[in-house]
């Protein structure tokens, strides 16, 4: 895998933006714009797309990804799970969600082949995904905080000793592209 066509994408998980149906408006919304800026990275050459697996942008990224592979089937998705039994403590539609992606993605693995036991598994995940990308895409607004922060952090520390790039969606972005 060519790290140059790698691409991250994260963001807000479904409840830090108060989603909690699936009807709900403001998920067309993310999807849009994410589809939006997946169009334009597929342009510039990227072929992969690779996320963790969380509920929230990363799930509906997941779902963009498998619908813009019509237009671009070079596209490629891959979970990466920070250990090996990510979300086996979500309630049973989030593991329906979880399985769902799993089926759409062309890739699924975890960093560590062991059940969650401490942080240094986080750390290590994080540290995978920014040696093995080029970038990433994230739903961020550093006026709200919430768990992408730390990988926000991480990934601008990074970007202090290597070619990093970071491309942020903020709410104000997602706000106008509603209207």
């Amino acid at each position: 895998m060519d790290k140059s066509k790698v691409i991250y994408v994260s963001g807000y998980r479904s409840f830090e933006l108060g989603v909690f149906k699936e009807n709900d408006p403001k998920i067309q919304v993310v999807k849009n714009v994410l589809k939006r800026e997946l169009r334009q990275l597929a342009e510039e050459g990227v072929e992969w797309i690779l996320v963790s697996g969380n509920l929230g942008v990363e799930l509906w990224t997941v779902q963009t990804v498998a619908e813009l592979k019509e237009e671009y089937p070079e596209l490629s998705l891959g979970i990466l799970y920070p250990f090996a039994d990510f979300g086996n403590n979500w309630n049973e539609g989030n593991q329906e969600k979880k399985q769902l992606a799993e089926q759409l993605a062309d890739y699924v693995e975890a960093v560590s082949h062991q059940p969650y036991q401490s942080p240094s598994q986080l750390k290590n995940h994080t540290r995978f995904i920014l040696e093995h990308t080029v970038g990433c895409l994230l739903i961020y607004d550093e006026e709200f905080s919430g768990k992408t922060k730390y990988f926000f952090e991480d990934a601008q520390n990074y970007q202090a000793d290597h070619p990093y790039e970071i491309r942020l969606i903020s709410t104000d972005d997602l706000q106008n592209f509603s209207e």
